[in-house]
């Protein structure tokens, strides 16, 4: 039995025969060894991405902490902003003291951020309590203001003659 194949049924199959055999050389070459490098490089990046949520996760709680804080402490970071106006300071305490005396700002010193000033201060009162009172005022105050010990006190007639100095920090600019 004689078997015939025609030319161009023989130019197909060594056509397609050459075809196979690049295409198994192609996955031999390139496909499998880039398939190991893709699993390696996949497992690789599922561990990015855990480490992504992880550190987005810190994130947002760091972030929550912040607003947080942000909100509790408004006053004080907004006390960081505003600059020291003696004669405000005085209106707004006068009314802890029969009389409040400042001398003037003294710059003592540059620490980090602040621009520190030193304030002398002699006042008269009527009562430790307005003293004590005066303090709280000053824990509320628009400004970061530092009353510094000792403070002394002495007697004057029916008022209690006070003198201490307070640290004035302002931002600065």
């Amino acid at each position: 039995m004689k078997f015939h194949i025609s030319r161009q049924s023989l130019y197909l199959l060594i056509l397609s025969l050459v075809l196979l055999l690049f295409v198994l050389l192609f996955a031999f070459i390139f496909l499998i060894p880039k398939g190991k490098e893709y699993r390696i490089e996949r497992l690789e990046m599922k561990k990015y991405r855990v480490e992504k949520m992880q550190y987005q996760q810190y994130h947002d709680e760091t972030f929550e902490k912040l607003k947080r804080l942000q909100s509790d402490h408004k006053r004080v970071i907004t006390a960081y902003d505003a600059m020291f106006n003696a004669k405000r300071f005085v209106k707004l305490n006068k009314d802890y003291f029969v009389s409040l005396l400042l001398k003037p700002l003294e710059r003592i010193a540059d620490e980090d951020d602040f621009i520190v000033y030193e304030v002398n201060t002699t006042s008269r009162i009527d009562s430790p309590q307005s003293f004590y009172n005066f303090l709280d005022g000053i824990n509320k105050s628009e400004w970061i203001v530092e009353v510094n010990f000792p403070i002394h006190f002495e007697r004057d007639d029916k008022y209690i003659r006070s003198s201490f100095t307070m640290h004035v920090y302002n931002k600065k600019q």
